[in-house]
Protein backbone atom coordinates (compact mmCIF):
# COMPACT_ATOMS: atom_id res chain seq x y z
CA UNK A 1 0.00 0.00 0.00
CA UNK A 2 1.33 3.46 -0.81
CA UNK A 3 2.22 5.71 1.97
CA UNK A 4 -0.72 8.30 0.93
CA UNK A 5 -3.59 5.64 0.58
CA UNK A 6 -2.27 4.11 3.93
CA UNK A 7 -2.81 7.26 5.66
CA UNK A 8 -5.87 7.95 4.00
CA UNK A 9 -7.45 4.96 5.62
CA UNK A 10 -6.22 5.28 8.69
CA UNK A 11 -7.14 8.64 9.30
CA UNK A 12 -10.70 8.27 7.65
CA UNK A 13 -11.51 5.20 9.74
CA UNK A 14 -10.31 6.04 12.96
CA UNK A 15 -12.58 9.10 13.48
CA UNK A 16 -15.31 6.56 13.22
CA UNK A 17 -13.57 3.62 15.43
CA UNK A 18 -13.46 7.00 18.30
CA UNK A 19 -16.70 8.02 18.13
CA UNK A 20 -18.30 4.48 18.22
CA UNK A 21 -16.73 3.58 21.61
CA UNK A 22 -13.41 1.17 21.52
CA UNK A 23 -12.39 1.11 25.00
CA UNK A 24 -8.54 3.36 24.82
CA UNK A 25 -6.27 4.72 26.78
CA UNK A 26 -7.44 8.01 28.37
CA UNK A 27 -4.62 10.15 26.74
CA UNK A 28 -6.31 8.60 23.30
CA UNK A 29 -9.41 10.50 24.08
CA UNK A 30 -7.41 13.83 25.23
CA UNK A 31 -5.45 14.00 22.18
CA UNK A 32 -7.37 11.98 18.71
CA UNK A 33 -9.68 14.76 17.70
CA UNK A 34 -5.93 16.96 17.63
CA UNK A 35 -3.99 14.15 16.03
CA UNK A 36 -6.44 13.94 13.12
CA UNK A 37 -6.44 17.59 12.39
CA UNK A 38 -2.42 17.87 12.08
CA UNK A 39 -2.36 14.56 9.84
CA UNK A 40 -5.18 16.41 8.04
CA UNK A 41 -3.35 20.20 8.06
CA UNK A 42 -0.26 17.75 7.18
CA UNK A 43 -2.04 16.07 3.54
CA UNK A 44 -4.05 18.99 2.62
CA UNK A 45 -6.16 18.48 -0.23
CA UNK A 46 -9.53 17.19 0.01
CA UNK A 47 -8.44 15.54 3.34
CA UNK A 48 -8.12 18.89 4.87
CA UNK A 49 -11.17 20.33 3.74
CA UNK A 50 -13.57 17.21 4.97
CA UNK A 51 -12.34 18.38 8.52
CA UNK A 52 -14.09 21.89 8.15
CA UNK A 53 -11.76 24.01 10.00
CA UNK A 54 -12.91 27.20 8.46
CA UNK A 55 -14.48 29.44 10.32
CA UNK A 56 -18.12 29.63 9.67
CA UNK A 57 -19.92 33.49 8.69
CA UNK A 58 -23.40 34.25 10.75
CA UNK A 59 -26.31 33.15 8.53
CA UNK A 60 -24.06 31.24 6.40
CA UNK A 61 -26.12 28.09 4.85
CA UNK A 62 -24.71 24.57 4.38
CA UNK A 63 -24.19 25.30 1.14
CA UNK A 64 -22.54 28.61 0.67
CA UNK A 65 -20.34 26.95 3.61
CA UNK A 66 -19.24 24.01 1.86
CA UNK A 67 -18.90 26.03 -1.77
CA UNK A 68 -16.63 28.36 0.43
CA UNK A 69 -14.31 25.62 1.24
CA UNK A 70 -14.22 23.91 -1.87
CA UNK A 71 -13.02 27.37 -3.79
CA UNK A 72 -10.89 28.27 -0.65
CA UNK A 73 -6.58 26.73 -1.91
CA UNK A 74 -4.90 25.36 1.00
CA UNK A 75 -1.20 26.98 1.25
CA UNK A 76 0.44 23.50 2.59
CA UNK A 77 3.22 24.88 5.36
CA UNK A 78 2.97 21.47 7.33
CA UNK A 79 3.95 19.29 4.61
CA UNK A 80 7.09 21.45 3.33
CA UNK A 81 8.39 21.82 6.89
CA UNK A 82 7.96 17.72 7.38
CA UNK A 83 9.92 17.31 3.56
CA UNK A 84 12.45 19.96 4.29
CA UNK A 85 13.54 18.34 7.75
CA UNK A 86 13.15 14.41 5.77
CA UNK A 87 15.27 15.74 3.06
CA UNK A 88 18.31 16.88 5.61
CA UNK A 89 18.01 14.02 7.82
CA UNK A 90 18.32 11.46 4.72
CA UNK A 91 20.30 13.41 2.36
CA UNK A 92 23.45 11.18 3.67
CA UNK A 93 22.37 7.55 4.60
CA UNK A 94 23.41 6.39 8.24
CA UNK A 95 26.32 4.59 9.19
CA UNK A 96 25.20 0.69 9.74
CA UNK A 97 27.67 -1.87 11.22
CA UNK A 98 25.25 -4.69 11.95
CA UNK A 99 27.57 -6.80 13.08
CA UNK A 100 27.35 -10.87 12.94
CA UNK A 101 23.87 -9.63 11.16
CA UNK A 102 25.95 -8.13 8.37
CA UNK A 103 25.06 -9.70 4.89
CA UNK A 104 23.05 -12.58 5.78
CA UNK A 105 20.43 -13.88 3.40
CA UNK A 106 17.52 -12.13 5.83
CA UNK A 107 18.96 -9.38 6.27
CA UNK A 108 19.38 -8.36 2.91
CA UNK A 109 15.58 -9.34 1.96
CA UNK A 110 14.75 -7.38 4.92
CA UNK A 111 16.23 -4.15 3.37
CA UNK A 112 14.74 -4.55 -0.21
CA UNK A 113 11.24 -5.52 1.86
CA UNK A 114 11.07 -4.03 5.60
CA UNK A 115 7.46 -4.33 6.02
CA UNK A 116 6.35 -7.06 4.01
CA UNK A 117 4.21 -4.84 1.41
CA UNK A 118 7.72 -3.90 -0.62
CA UNK A 119 8.74 -0.97 0.98
CA UNK A 120 12.75 -0.49 1.49
CA UNK A 121 14.03 -0.65 4.72
CA UNK A 122 15.38 3.14 3.98
CA UNK A 123 11.51 4.35 2.54
CA UNK A 124 10.42 2.85 5.62
CA UNK A 125 12.50 5.09 8.14
CA UNK A 126 11.91 8.05 5.96
CA UNK A 127 8.23 7.04 6.67
CA UNK A 128 8.67 6.70 10.20
CA UNK A 129 10.24 10.35 10.75
CA UNK A 130 7.38 12.00 8.40
CA UNK A 131 4.39 10.06 11.25
CA UNK A 132 6.35 11.42 14.22
CA UNK A 133 6.63 14.84 12.58
CA UNK A 134 3.30 15.26 12.06
CA UNK A 135 1.54 13.21 15.48
CA UNK A 136 4.29 13.54 17.79
CA UNK A 137 5.24 9.97 17.88
CA UNK A 138 4.62 6.68 16.33
CA UNK A 139 4.93 3.07 17.10
CA UNK A 140 7.14 0.27 14.76
CA UNK A 141 6.16 -3.00 15.75
CA UNK A 142 8.45 -5.78 14.67
CA UNK A 143 7.03 -9.23 14.13
CA UNK A 144 7.82 -12.86 12.83
CA UNK A 145 5.36 -14.64 10.91
CA UNK A 146 4.56 -18.34 12.56
CA UNK A 147 6.70 -21.28 11.03
CA UNK A 148 6.19 -24.74 11.38
CA UNK A 149 9.31 -25.63 8.98
CA UNK A 150 12.06 -27.03 10.47
CA UNK A 151 15.17 -25.61 8.96
CA UNK A 152 16.89 -22.08 7.54
CA UNK A 153 17.02 -22.92 4.04
CA UNK A 154 13.13 -23.75 4.48
CA UNK A 155 12.58 -20.40 6.20
CA UNK A 156 15.07 -18.70 3.54
CA UNK A 157 12.65 -20.28 1.08
CA UNK A 158 9.37 -19.41 2.46
CA UNK A 159 10.61 -15.55 3.05
CA UNK A 160 10.22 -16.14 7.06
CA UNK A 161 11.90 -13.58 8.99
CA UNK A 162 10.90 -10.69 11.12
CA UNK A 163 9.05 -7.66 9.56
CA UNK A 164 8.16 -4.08 10.68
CA UNK A 165 4.30 -2.69 10.91
CA UNK A 166 4.67 1.41 11.32
CA UNK A 167 1.37 1.96 13.35
CA UNK A 168 0.77 5.75 13.47
CA UNK A 169 -1.03 7.67 17.20
CA UNK A 170 -4.08 6.83 16.06
CA UNK A 171 -3.60 3.17 15.76
CA UNK A 172 -2.18 2.68 19.11
CA UNK A 173 -5.72 2.48 21.38
CA UNK A 174 -3.71 1.82 24.95
CA UNK A 175 0.06 0.96 26.56
CA UNK A 176 0.82 0.80 30.10
CA UNK A 177 4.68 0.99 30.91
CA UNK A 178 5.97 0.25 34.49
CA UNK A 179 9.15 1.27 35.71
CA UNK A 180 11.39 -2.07 37.30
CA UNK A 181 13.76 -2.13 40.35
CA UNK A 182 16.54 -1.41 37.95
CA UNK A 183 14.87 1.88 36.92
CA UNK A 184 14.01 1.13 33.29
CA UNK A 185 10.58 1.32 32.07
CA UNK A 186 9.37 -1.63 30.15
CA UNK A 187 6.10 -1.82 28.19
CA UNK A 188 3.68 -3.95 29.89
CA UNK A 189 0.96 -3.92 26.94
CA UNK A 190 -0.41 -2.17 23.88
CA UNK A 191 -3.12 -2.27 21.95
CA UNK A 192 -3.27 -2.06 18.19
CA UNK A 193 -6.33 -1.02 16.18
CA UNK A 194 -5.49 -3.43 12.75
CA UNK A 195 -5.09 -1.33 9.71
CA UNK A 196 -5.00 -3.71 7.48
CA UNK A 197 -8.25 -5.88 7.83
CA UNK A 198 -7.97 -7.91 4.82
CA UNK A 199 -7.69 -11.20 6.74
CA UNK A 200 -10.53 -9.99 9.27
CA UNK A 201 -12.74 -7.57 6.78
CA UNK A 202 -16.17 -7.22 7.35
CA UNK A 203 -18.20 -3.78 7.26
CA UNK A 204 -19.55 -3.66 10.84
CA UNK A 205 -16.70 -5.12 13.11
CA UNK A 206 -12.90 -3.42 13.85
CA UNK A 207 -10.08 -5.96 15.47
CA UNK A 208 -7.67 -5.17 17.90
CA UNK A 209 -4.39 -6.98 18.59
CA UNK A 210 -2.59 -6.67 22.11
CA UNK A 211 0.52 -7.42 23.17
CA UNK A 212 1.74 -8.33 26.47
CA UNK A 213 4.85 -10.04 27.36
CA UNK A 214 3.24 -13.39 28.03
CA UNK A 215 0.69 -13.79 24.62
CA UNK A 216 -0.99 -12.03 22.02
CA UNK A 217 -5.00 -11.11 21.69
CA UNK A 218 -6.47 -10.77 19.20
CA UNK A 219 -10.21 -9.64 19.80
CA UNK A 220 -13.09 -8.28 17.32
CA UNK A 221 -15.51 -5.23 18.21
CA UNK A 222 -18.97 -5.30 17.18
CA UNK A 223 -20.04 -2.00 18.58
CA UNK A 224 -23.83 -2.47 17.95
CA UNK A 225 -24.21 -5.49 19.96
CA UNK A 226 -24.59 -6.08 23.71
CA UNK A 227 -21.47 -8.01 24.04
CA UNK A 228 -19.20 -5.60 21.80
CA UNK A 229 -16.08 -7.09 22.54
CA UNK A 230 -15.17 -11.13 21.50
CA UNK A 231 -12.30 -13.04 21.77
CA UNK A 232 -10.95 -14.27 18.39
CA UNK A 233 -7.23 -15.52 18.60
CA UNK A 234 -4.81 -16.02 21.73
CA UNK A 235 -1.40 -17.33 21.07
CA UNK A 236 1.69 -17.00 23.42
CA UNK A 237 4.45 -14.23 22.79
CA UNK A 238 7.94 -16.53 22.17
CA UNK A 239 9.82 -13.42 23.01
CA UNK A 240 9.00 -12.49 26.62
CA UNK A 241 8.84 -9.22 25.55
CA UNK A 242 7.03 -6.76 23.07
CA UNK A 243 8.54 -6.21 20.29
CA UNK A 244 7.36 -2.21 20.18
CA UNK A 245 9.11 0.54 19.61
CA UNK A 246 8.29 4.26 20.05
CA UNK A 247 9.75 6.87 17.94
CA UNK A 248 9.24 10.39 19.13
CA UNK A 249 9.86 13.55 17.07
CA UNK A 250 10.48 15.43 20.94
CA UNK A 251 9.48 13.40 24.15
CA UNK A 252 6.66 14.99 26.39
CA UNK A 253 5.81 15.05 29.87
CA UNK A 254 3.65 12.18 29.57
CA UNK A 255 5.15 8.83 28.52
CA UNK A 256 3.93 7.18 25.29
CA UNK A 257 2.58 10.63 23.76
CA UNK A 258 4.91 13.07 21.64
CA UNK A 259 5.09 16.51 20.51
CA UNK A 260 4.16 17.26 16.98
CA UNK A 261 6.80 19.63 14.53
CA UNK A 262 3.90 21.06 13.59
CA UNK A 263 1.15 21.44 16.16
CA UNK A 264 2.06 25.40 15.85
CA UNK A 265 2.24 25.59 12.43
CA UNK A 266 -0.98 23.81 11.67
CA UNK A 267 -2.79 26.53 13.65
CA UNK A 268 -0.94 29.36 11.81
CA UNK A 269 -1.37 27.23 8.73
CA UNK A 270 -5.20 27.08 9.19
CA UNK A 271 -5.39 30.99 10.11
CA UNK A 272 -3.40 31.43 6.44
CA UNK A 273 -6.51 29.17 4.78
CA UNK A 274 -8.95 31.50 6.42
CA UNK A 275 -7.42 34.65 5.29
CA UNK A 276 -7.33 33.48 1.63
CA UNK A 277 -10.97 32.52 1.92
CA UNK A 278 -11.42 35.91 2.37
CA UNK A 279 -9.69 37.09 -0.37
CA UNK A 280 -11.23 34.54 -2.91
CA UNK A 281 -14.57 36.08 -1.54
CA UNK A 282 -13.39 39.39 -1.83
CA UNK A 283 -12.48 38.80 -5.26
CA UNK A 284 -15.19 37.40 -6.21
CA UNK A 285 -17.57 40.20 -4.80
CA UNK A 286 -15.74 42.97 -5.72
CA UNK A 287 -15.94 41.62 -9.80
CA UNK A 288 -19.34 40.44 -9.27
CA UNK A 289 -20.87 42.95 -7.02
CA UNK A 290 -24.78 42.65 -5.67
CA UNK A 291 -27.45 44.35 -7.05
CA UNK A 292 -30.07 45.67 -5.32
CA UNK A 293 -33.87 46.47 -6.27
CA UNK A 294 -37.25 46.26 -4.81
CA UNK A 295 -39.15 43.00 -5.75
CA UNK A 296 -41.40 44.72 -8.21
CA UNK A 297 -38.44 46.33 -10.22
CA UNK A 298 -37.28 43.62 -13.67
CA UNK A 299 -33.42 43.98 -13.03
CA UNK A 300 -30.76 41.78 -13.46
CA UNK A 301 -27.12 42.80 -13.57
CA UNK A 302 -24.36 42.16 -16.44
CA UNK A 303 -23.60 43.63 -19.43
CA UNK A 304 -26.20 44.74 -21.67
CA UNK A 305 -29.18 43.90 -18.79
CA UNK A 306 -32.44 46.00 -19.00
CA UNK A 307 -33.72 47.31 -15.60
CA UNK A 308 -37.61 47.63 -16.11
CA UNK A 309 -39.34 50.15 -13.68
CA UNK A 310 -42.80 50.47 -12.88
CA UNK A 311 -43.44 54.26 -13.83
CA UNK A 312 -44.86 54.97 -9.81
CA UNK A 313 -41.43 54.15 -8.67
CA UNK A 314 -40.08 56.25 -5.96
CA UNK A 315 -36.76 57.42 -7.57
CA UNK A 316 -34.90 57.03 -4.16
CA UNK A 317 -35.71 53.10 -4.67
CA UNK A 318 -34.26 52.99 -8.56
CA UNK A 319 -31.88 49.71 -7.97
CA UNK A 320 -28.11 50.05 -7.59
CA UNK A 321 -25.15 47.68 -7.51
CA UNK A 322 -23.66 47.22 -3.90
CA UNK A 323 -19.76 46.62 -4.83
CA UNK A 324 -17.22 46.48 -2.07
CA UNK A 325 -14.15 48.23 -2.70
CA UNK A 326 -11.50 46.21 -2.26
CA UNK A 327 -9.15 48.22 0.24
CA UNK A 328 -8.43 45.79 2.62
CA UNK A 329 -6.95 43.71 0.63
CA UNK A 330 -3.30 44.14 1.58
CA UNK A 331 -4.04 44.45 4.86
CA UNK A 332 -4.92 40.55 4.48
CA UNK A 333 -2.05 40.12 2.13
CA UNK A 334 0.05 42.04 4.90
CA UNK A 335 -1.39 39.41 7.07
CA UNK A 336 -0.53 36.50 5.78
CA UNK A 337 3.12 37.24 4.76
CA UNK A 338 3.22 37.77 8.26
CA UNK A 339 1.85 34.34 9.18
CA UNK A 340 4.32 32.35 6.48
CA UNK A 341 7.34 34.54 8.60
CA UNK A 342 6.23 33.58 11.85
CA UNK A 343 6.31 29.62 10.61
CA UNK A 344 9.48 29.85 9.18
CA UNK A 345 10.55 31.10 12.78
CA UNK A 346 8.70 28.34 14.61
CA UNK A 347 10.39 25.70 12.21
CA UNK A 348 14.03 27.68 12.06
CA UNK A 349 13.87 27.40 8.33
CA UNK A 350 13.52 31.30 7.34
CA UNK A 351 16.88 31.30 5.50
CA UNK A 352 16.20 27.69 3.74
CA UNK A 353 12.42 28.66 2.31
CA UNK A 354 13.29 32.55 1.99
CA UNK A 355 11.93 34.22 -0.72
CA UNK A 356 13.89 37.11 -2.98
CA UNK A 357 11.77 39.68 -1.69
CA UNK A 358 12.62 38.71 1.51
CA UNK A 359 15.95 38.96 1.90
CA UNK A 360 17.66 38.07 5.68
CA UNK A 361 21.03 39.83 7.09
CA UNK A 362 23.99 37.25 7.73
CA UNK A 363 23.48 37.75 10.82
CA UNK A 364 19.97 36.29 11.21
CA UNK A 365 20.50 33.47 8.57
CA UNK A 366 23.47 32.32 10.56
CA UNK A 367 21.49 31.71 13.85
CA UNK A 368 18.38 30.27 11.87
CA UNK A 369 21.33 27.80 10.61
CA UNK A 370 22.75 27.52 14.05
CA UNK A 371 19.10 26.28 15.29
CA UNK A 372 18.02 24.30 13.06
CA UNK A 373 21.11 22.20 13.09
CA UNK A 374 20.20 21.99 16.57
CA UNK A 375 16.92 20.94 15.78
CA UNK A 376 17.90 17.97 13.24
CA UNK A 377 20.69 16.75 15.98
CA UNK A 378 17.72 16.42 18.30
CA UNK A 379 16.02 14.29 15.61
CA UNK A 380 18.47 12.35 14.50
CA UNK A 381 19.60 11.03 18.15
CA UNK A 382 15.57 10.16 18.21
CA UNK A 383 16.08 7.82 14.83
CA UNK A 384 19.28 6.61 15.94
CA UNK A 385 17.66 5.67 19.37
CA UNK A 386 14.99 3.93 16.89
CA UNK A 387 16.91 1.74 14.76
CA UNK A 388 18.97 0.66 17.52
CA UNK A 389 16.10 -0.91 19.05
CA UNK A 390 14.00 -1.91 16.20
CA UNK A 391 17.57 -3.95 15.19
CA UNK A 392 17.79 -5.39 18.77
CA UNK A 393 14.39 -6.73 18.38
CA UNK A 394 14.95 -7.85 14.98
CA UNK A 395 17.99 -9.61 16.48
CA UNK A 396 15.60 -11.45 19.27
CA UNK A 397 13.47 -12.96 17.07
CA UNK A 398 16.44 -15.01 14.79
CA UNK A 399 17.61 -15.93 18.37
CA UNK A 400 20.93 -13.63 18.17
CA UNK A 401 21.88 -10.13 20.33
CA UNK A 402 22.99 -7.20 17.76
CA UNK A 403 26.39 -6.46 18.67
CA UNK A 404 26.67 -3.60 15.38
CA UNK A 405 26.18 0.27 15.63
CA UNK A 406 23.88 2.78 14.10
CA UNK A 407 25.34 5.92 13.48
CA UNK A 408 22.84 9.05 11.83
CA UNK A 409 24.59 12.00 10.99
CA UNK A 410 24.15 14.79 13.92
CA UNK A 411 26.22 17.54 12.22
CA UNK A 412 24.88 19.07 9.15
CA UNK A 413 27.05 22.25 8.18
CA UNK A 414 23.79 24.15 7.42
CA UNK A 415 25.14 27.29 5.71
CA UNK A 416 25.06 29.87 2.99
CA UNK A 417 27.97 27.91 0.91
CA UNK A 418 28.18 30.69 -1.77
CA UNK A 419 28.37 33.59 0.97
CA UNK A 420 30.75 31.65 2.99
CA UNK A 421 32.83 30.66 0.26
CA UNK A 422 33.05 34.74 -1.20
CA UNK A 423 34.16 35.84 2.58
CA UNK A 424 36.73 33.14 2.39
CA UNK A 425 38.26 34.39 -0.94
CA UNK A 426 38.23 37.77 0.36
CA UNK A 427 40.35 36.72 3.54
CA UNK A 428 42.31 34.38 1.33
CA UNK A 429 43.63 37.29 -1.34
CA UNK A 430 43.88 39.58 1.56
CA UNK A 431 46.17 37.37 3.23
CA UNK A 432 47.98 36.74 0.17
CA UNK A 433 48.86 40.49 -0.59
CA UNK A 434 49.92 40.76 3.18
CA UNK A 435 53.29 41.36 4.10
CA UNK A 436 52.03 40.23 7.87
CA UNK A 437 50.58 36.79 6.32
CA UNK A 438 49.91 34.03 8.87
CA UNK A 439 50.56 30.93 7.83
CA UNK A 440 47.82 29.93 10.76
CA UNK A 441 45.67 32.12 9.61
CA UNK A 442 45.78 30.65 5.94
CA UNK A 443 45.14 27.32 7.99
CA UNK A 444 41.93 28.33 9.49
CA UNK A 445 40.46 29.56 6.43
CA UNK A 446 41.78 25.47 4.31
CA UNK A 447 40.03 24.75 6.80
CA UNK A 448 36.88 26.40 6.91
CA UNK A 449 36.45 25.81 2.72
CA UNK A 450 37.13 21.82 3.28
CA UNK A 451 34.01 22.01 5.85
CA UNK A 452 31.87 23.69 3.12
CA UNK A 453 33.19 21.35 0.80
CA UNK A 454 32.33 18.09 2.67
CA UNK A 455 29.13 16.43 2.13
CA UNK A 456 29.69 14.93 6.15
CA UNK A 457 31.57 13.95 8.91
CA UNK A 458 33.75 11.51 7.31
CA UNK A 459 34.45 13.09 4.00
CA UNK A 460 35.61 16.17 5.98
CA UNK A 461 38.00 13.74 8.33
CA UNK A 462 39.57 12.43 5.16
CA UNK A 463 40.09 15.57 3.55
CA UNK A 464 41.97 16.53 7.16
CA UNK A 465 43.90 13.14 6.89
CA UNK A 466 47.46 14.14 5.62
CA UNK A 467 49.02 13.71 2.21
CA UNK A 468 50.84 10.30 1.51
CA UNK A 469 53.97 10.50 0.64
CA UNK A 470 54.95 9.99 -2.83
CA UNK A 471 57.26 6.60 -2.32
CA UNK A 472 58.14 6.97 -6.28
CA UNK A 473 59.93 9.84 -5.98
CA UNK A 474 63.72 9.98 -5.16
CA UNK A 475 65.18 11.83 -2.30
CA UNK A 476 68.65 12.31 -2.96
CA UNK A 477 70.95 14.55 -0.25
CA UNK A 478 70.73 18.04 -0.90
CA UNK A 479 74.35 19.75 -1.81
CA UNK A 480 73.60 23.39 -2.14
CA UNK A 481 71.33 25.91 -2.24
CA UNK A 482 69.90 25.25 -6.02
CA UNK A 483 69.31 21.60 -5.82
CA UNK A 484 67.54 22.69 -2.56
CA UNK A 485 65.31 25.03 -4.07
CA UNK A 486 64.32 23.15 -6.98
CA UNK A 487 63.86 19.44 -5.29
CA UNK A 488 61.46 21.25 -3.17
CA UNK A 489 59.48 23.03 -5.29
CA UNK A 490 58.54 19.43 -6.91
CA UNK A 491 58.12 17.83 -3.36
CA UNK A 492 55.46 20.82 -2.77
CA UNK A 493 53.51 20.19 -6.00
CA UNK A 494 53.57 16.49 -5.27
CA UNK A 495 51.56 17.73 -1.84
CA UNK A 496 54.58 16.84 1.20
CA UNK A 497 54.00 18.52 4.14
CA UNK A 498 56.10 20.45 5.77
CA UNK A 499 56.87 17.57 8.61
CA UNK A 500 56.85 14.85 5.25
CA UNK A 501 60.16 17.30 3.78
CA UNK A 502 61.96 17.77 6.81
CA UNK A 503 61.79 14.24 7.80
CA UNK A 504 63.35 12.98 4.31
CA UNK A 505 65.68 15.63 4.36
CA UNK A 506 67.25 16.60 7.62
CA UNK A 507 70.36 17.98 6.16
CA UNK A 508 68.07 21.59 5.18
CA UNK A 509 68.25 22.70 8.50
CA UNK A 510 72.37 23.58 7.44
CA UNK A 511 70.73 25.77 4.73
CA UNK A 512 69.06 27.88 6.94
CA UNK A 513 71.25 28.16 9.87
CA UNK A 514 73.53 31.36 10.22
CA UNK A 515 76.72 29.65 9.76
CA UNK A 516 78.32 30.33 6.54
CA UNK A 517 77.22 27.77 3.65
CA UNK A 518 79.65 25.70 1.64
CA UNK A 519 79.51 22.66 0.05
CA UNK A 520 78.59 18.93 1.58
Amino acid sequence: MAQQDYMLNQTGNNEFYHAQGLPVHQEYRNYINRWQYLMRSYLGGAQYKLGEYLTRYVYESDGDYNNRIAQTPLDNHCKSVVHIYNSFLFRNEPKRDLGSLENTPEINAFFEDCDMEGRTFESFMRDVNIMSSVYGHCCVLIDRPETTVGSKAAELEQGIRPYCTLYTAENILDWKWMRLPSGHYELQYVKFLEADQKTYATNDAYYVRTWTKDEIVLEMYEPNKAQPMSLLETKPNPLGVIPAVWVYATRSPVRGIGVSDIGDIADMQNGIFSELSEIEQLIRLTNHPTLVKTPDTDAQAGAGAIISMPSETDPGLKPYLLQPNGSNLDAILKSIENKVQAIDKMAHLGAIRAIETRQMSGVAMQSEFILLDAKLCEKAKQLQLAEEQIWRMWSRWQGTAFNGTIRYPIAFHIRDKNLDMDILKKAAETQRDSATASPDVKNIIDTKIKEILAKDEDELEQMNQPTPMNTTMTHPPMTNVADMIKHMREMVQQGFTDEQIKQLHPEIEKFFSNEPQQEI
